[in-house]
């Protein structure tokens, strides 16, 4: 079971737009969309890190997921993060998913109640995938964020025996060897979703075919002519754009690198609103002193179409 065909290129892991009160904005969703598509974002991965998924009351997840999918309208496959510390509840967002058109579901694991082992982690994510049986499952990897470091190898081997609709794995960890580990393994029969955008040419170099990222947002630019200059091979402008993004990372992440970015969405035209406790937003005076960081090195010409 894939989206067929699989993706291929910068996938956006997208931002939940919020109101100045905290109140989800689905209206924000449209244009932010068409925006990315414009910038040719080749998917979206909504609801996850980047989407505060884990802050949204359930009815609040299940608006958004479909204010995503109504948006993209077919044009480019959306992946809905249904994870949470409920189980019950996942599985019942995967459910939603899947009945309002989504392409794929994702989840990461619970992060309280710590899956213990390979058994338990697979049992959990065979629960949460039994939802939506129709649609490609991947599994959401960030052991700095789960705690949950597994080996994803064995994963897929466990996994791919249990999970019918397992596809493959969103691997947000700068561990490369594993990665390419998980591609090779059963001839490429998973699709692995390279996840750490300050190191995308190394997850390019191991094998990625596809990358999902909270920087693409704002900065798609500047990964697209990453991407263009290693298809080509002119390892000299790969290494300068990968340069431009781990400085832009840099910059950004000091201030949080959660309530950074969505600011940053702000000062190129796209209000998303403040994050949810406990994620605090920039104070005004932090948000001017990051746009002035950001003129400093460039960034805002980086990115001019």
């Amino acid at each position: 079971m894939a989206i067929s065909p699989p993706i291929e290129g910068l996938v956006a892991a997208t931002f939940t737009p919020f109101d100045s009160d905290g109140n989800l904005l689905t209206a924000r969703v449209g244009p932010m969309v068409d925006r990315l598509i414009e910038q040719g974002i080749a998917g979206l991965y909504v609801l996850g890190s980047t989407g505060e998924g884990l802050s949204l009351a359930i009815d609040e997840r299940q608006q958004a997921a479909a204010a995503f999918v109504e948006a993209a309208g077919g044009r480019i496959p959306v992946i809905v993060q249904v994870g949470c510390e409920s189980l019950v509840d996942a599985n019942r967002l995967a459910a939603h998913a899947q009945s309002i058109g989504a392409d794929a579901i994702s989840a990461v694991c619970p992060v309280y109640f710590k899956p213990a082992s390979m058994e338990t982690l697979v049992r959990s994510m065979a629960e949460i995938a039994s939802g939506a049986p129709e649609l490609p499952f991947y599994y959401y990897h960030i052991p700095a964020a789960t705690g949950a470091a597994c080996d994803m190898v064995e994963f897929l081997r466990v996994g791919g025996e249990r999970i019918s609709n397992l596809r493959g794995i969103k691997f947000t960890s700068p561990a490369v060897h594993e990665f390419q580990a998980c591609l090779d393994y059963a001839d490429n029969q998973f699709d692995i979703l390279w996840g750490t955008d300050e190191m995308l040419h190394s997850g390019l170099v191991a094998g990625a075919k596809a990358a999902v990222g909270s920087t693409y947002n704002f900065a798609a630019p500047i990964y697209q002519q990453l991407l263009q200059a290693f298809l080509a091979g002119d390892a000299e402008q790969t290494r300068l754009h990968q340069h431009r993004a781990q400085l832009l990372v840099r910059t950004f992440v000091p201030f949080g690198p959660r309530a950074a970015q969505k600011a940053i969405m702000s000062m190129v035209g796209f209000q998303c609103g403040p994050p949810r406790l406990p994620i605090a937003a920039l104070s005004d005076p932090a948000a001017k002193a990051l746009q002035t960081e950001l003129k400093s090195i460039g960034f805002f010409d980086w990115i001019k179409s």
